[in-house]
């Protein structure tokens, strides 16, 4: 590429980040490290009455967690700073007087009441209300009112918006690098507010301006901005500065029908859309987050990158690097790409899979810690016995909690496997093991099936009761190597407890 690529998310902190944003900041961040280029923040708060309290800090937190915080953003290598718009609130009056002045935007004092009647009007008539060239020469503005008198009312304090002036009968066409090229009739489009009286622009205006000045090269967005597209592009033109290259990505849509995946829906079905948890202080409630569920963070890049994207391989599991290689926006599709919570807790499996025995170990120690359960048995091999049937490490416990406590309770189903010779047959199972001298896996099984053999005794009528008697449950790994950690005494314990229970 011939200048320097340098790309953007732009978040308003109005809330916590919802995934759906993190993709777009992921795809923002593959972009830029493809290229060589740059990936940095702004913090689009120029709408102060739907700032939350807490929201910024959480957007920040969110990218370091999941590994993909920005080169620049606010109080790190503000080359264009300042990164937060209520901080630039002072240099936007020039930009909204330079449209004013050459035509390209006009001063509005339409009250909020007039407009409304406008409205209402409109649809008794079976019509919609749009303020634009239709109708604008008939309204309160400056196009009707003479130089002076808006002046003079301005200086008296009044209301008013600036609004930009929608050029008439011209066809746009413009292009999306992922949607190819699309048409726009201006006489369709409405005259959007870019600038209030209290000195605040509009996202439109601030985006426009700060993306310019920021040296922006692409614009990598969801597709509920490409309606906004039109007017973007044409305040380039009005400015007389080049637009950056624009990408609209696909929305991700609910796991279940059509429409865009909300926050309603995590919460109704059980999964989390937002990187981490959010507890919203005016509701009292309390949102899933992907970190407190146990995701690894590199499992939750991974789905997302596939959200929409694909290298046109078979290839599912990527690395950072990996995707930063094959990263290609011209690869995005067009369409929505479907939310699936399976494929979600799939990719974690596969990356609980590929973590140490050892890493996981330090974190099944620490449920254990909280359990108040402390022990002397080796948690590493125990990980690595039941590691293949968790999804997530907080799922130890469940797969795992035989191993430190013997079973009060046998699961109903699997004692139907107790039949009336078995205790006399778990009896004899005590007698073979106190012969043990050498207490392995290996050697516990080969001498047990040994002596099965001998006796002509069927297999199921012995493994079944046993792993019944210390598990509880016909669960877990491999019994012999449950036998070899929990050891002698406590195997001989759990099977005579069981004989007096069962």
């Amino acid at each position: 590429m011939s200048k320097q690529v340098r790309v953007r998310f732009a978040p308003s902190p109005t809330g916590p980040l919802h995934i759906g944003g993190v993709r777009t900041a992921l795809f923002n961040y593959l972009f830029a490290k493809k290229h060589g280029g740059v990936f940095y923040l702004r913090i689009e708060d120029t709408d102060q009455t739907r700032f939350v309290p807490g929201a910024e800090a959480y957007i920040f937190e969110a990218l370091e967690w999941l590994g993909i915080a920005p080169e620049e953003t606010v109080g790190k290598n503000e080359k264009f700073g300042p990164y937060r718009q209520s901080e630039r609130k002072a240099m936007y009056q020039q930009y909204a007087d330079q449209l004013i002045n050459s035509g390209w935007a006009y001063y509005a004092f339409d009250t909020a009441e007039s407009l409304d009647a406008m409205r209402k009007e409109a649809e008794a008539n079976g019509n919609t209300f749009i303020y634009n060239h239709s109708v604008r020469d008939q309204l309160d503005n400056s196009l009707t009112v003479s130089r002076e008198k808006v002046a003079e009312r301005i200086a008296n304090g009044e209301h008013y918006v600036i609004r930009f002036k929608t050029p008439v009968n011209e066809i746009l066409e413009l292009k999306d690098i992922i949607r190819g090229d699309i048409k726009f009739d201006t006489n369709l489009l409405d005259d959007k507010v870019l600038f209030k009286s209290d000195g605040m622009p509009t996202y439109h205006l601030a985006n426009i301006v700060d993306d310019h000045l920021m040296e922006t090269s692409h614009v990598i967005r969801g597709e509920e901005w490409l309606p906004s597209m039109p007017l973007h592009v044409l305040l380039y033109k009005a400015f007389g500065w080049n637009a950056p290259e624009f990408a609209h990505l696909p929305l991700i849509l609910k796991p279940i029908g059509n429409g865009k995946l909300s926050k309603r829906d995590g919460d109704k079905m059980g999964f989390p859309v937002f990187p981490l948890e959010w507890n919203d202080a005016s509701s009292m409630t309390k949102s899933a987050g992907y970190r407190e569920n146990g995701f690894f963070p590199e499992a939750v890049i991974n789905f997302l990158a596939l959200l929409g994207w694909n290298d046109r391989t078979e290839q599912e599991i990527f690395s950072l690097e990996e995707l930063v290689e094959k990263f290609d926006l011209n690869r995005i599709h067009k369409a929505g790409a479907k939310f699936d919570p399976e494929k979600n807790k799939w990719f974690n499996h596969q990356y609980l899979q590929k973590q140490s025995d050892a890493s996981l170990a330090e974190s099944f120690k620490t449920i254990l810690d909280k359990k108040g359960i402390s022990t002397s048995l080796d948690l590493t091999k125990i990980v690595g016995m039941i590691k293949e049937r968790a999804h997530f490490v907080n799922e130890f416990w469940d797969l795992a909690d035989y191993f430190f406590e013997a079973p009060t309770t046998y699961d109903e189903k699997a004692a139907k496997n107790w039949k009336e010779e078995t205790p006399v047959l778990m009896q004899q199972v005590i007698s073979e093991l106190e012969k043990i001298e050498y207490f392995t896996s290996v050697n516990i099984e080969t001498l047990l099936k040994e002596w099965m053999t001998a006796n002509e005794i069927g297999m199921g009528k012995v493994m079944q009761p046993l792993r019944l008697s210390l598990v509880g449950a016909l669960k877990g790994p491999h019994l012999f190597d449950i036998i070899e950690m929990i050891g002698k005494a406590e195997t001989v314990k759990r099977i005579e407890k069981a004989i007096a229970s069962l």
